[in-house]
């Protein structure tokens, strides 16, 4: 695998670039994919995984050259971004409102399959109406909610109402069901489901769960067939935390500049919530906003919008203004959403600077 042409000089090294940026392992990046990749293969499970995390088109190529059946978006402006790229198998895990983007949805369905999760009539009606605009037939994941509290049908009677009502419509394929995470509670419901669903006629033929804590024992209910996972390609702290990676399979970096030290144990780096966002260390407020690789023991205390403070007084080694540091992020996906690039690198040589082509695409 090999990025697309450099804009960079060449032998530009990633320890030269201008701080705050984000730099990209792109060994790293394969070594992840492949890794997932192979797993999933291992255990009969379809691999899916969420551009939502790095937004770039290459590596969604990659990810599908390694043997995944498709991708992951979470809006149809993902969708849309995906497929002007040449990417031909799309789920979007969102409902689907309004008659903008059924219009946008259609148009993304003209040039790609696509697949769409629902939990409601109102968005089902806005699938329906997409397939007829475009003439094509989009398939339906009746999503279902495991723990989350967020979208998701909530009793297995009401997953095979929504499934007759796609099953009727033209245009519409019902496929199976969907949910996010993969908890505990996923094999009675998909269990009873498919009772519901085979008295109904109905066929469950894809039970899609997601995310990357705990994606390493997505084989063990023994019911998904196909996964998707996001963060894995990149990683980040809280992935390290749930015991999915190591810091070495952390492929994105946040490089910043120690800018001013006002006293002995407090610093300050060049990079604020609009560079590492305000997502804390797995909720806890003490953990703080990302892993200092050079001083492990600092603690990114606090965010205001272009300042971070550190707190280096459980270091014994303390830096001096303008050393440059590297963050490890705690959550790496809202981080790439608040970049227009990132710097990819392979043994520290910056090979491609790549655009964030799905940036902000939240519609």
């Amino acid at each position: 695998m090999s990025p697309s042409a450099s804009t960079m000089p060449t032998a530009v090294r990633i320890e030269t670039l201008d701080t705050p940026c984000l730099v990209v392992d792109l060994d790293v990046v394969e070594r992840n994919i492949r890794r997932l990749q192979e797993y999933l293969d291992a255990h009969g499970i379809a691999n899916r995984p969420h551009i939502k995390t790095h937004k770039l088109p290459l590596l969604a190529r990659w990810q599908v050259e390694a043997g995944a059946r498709g991708i992951t978006v979470q809006s149809v402006g993902e969708a849309e971004v995906m497929a002007a790229a040449g990417l031909d198998d799309i789920l979007v895990t969102y409902d689907v409102m309004g008659a903008d983007k059924v219009r946008r949805l259609a148009q993304v369905a003209s040039m790609a399959t696509v697949r769409v999760a629902v939990d409601n009539e109102v968005a089902l009606d806005a699938v329906a109406a997409a397939a007829a605009l475009a003439g094509r037939t989009i398939g339906v994941l009746v999503e279902f909610e495991c723990g989350k509290r967020r979208q998701g049908v909530v009793t297995p009677e009401e997953a095979v109402a929504l499934a007759r009502s796609a099953a009727g419509r033209p245009n519409v394929e019902f496929l199976g069901l969907l949910t996010y995470p993969n908890s505990d509670v996923v094999p009675g419901f998909v269990t009873r489901t498919r009772e519901l669903l085979g008295e109904a006629g109905l066929e469950l033929r894809v039970v899609s769960v997601g995310g990357t804590p705990g994606v390493w024992r997505s084989h063990v209910p023994g019911v998904a067939t196909e996964h998707r996972a996001g963060t894995y390609v990149y990683n980040d702290r809280n992935s390290v935390a749930a015991g999915s990676a190591t810091l070495e399979d952390c492929a994105l970096h946040v490089h910043v500049t120690l800018v001013s030290k006002p006293t002995a144990e407090r610093g300050v780096i060049d990079a604020g919530s609009k560079t590492l966002t305000s997502d804390l260390f797995r909720g806890d407020p003490a953990g703080g906003y990302g892993h200092v690789l050079e001083y492990p023991g600092a603690v990114v205390w606090q965010l205001s919008e272009e300042h971070g403070a550190v707190d280096f007084s459980a270091c014994a080694d303390k830096p001096v203004v303008g050393e440059r540091l590297r963050v490890v992020p705690n959550h790496v996906c809202p981080v790439s959403n608040l970049h227009d690039e990132v710097y990819a690198h392979r043994g520290g040589v910056v090979c491609a600077v790549l655009p964030v082509a799905a940036r902000g695409k939240t519609r």
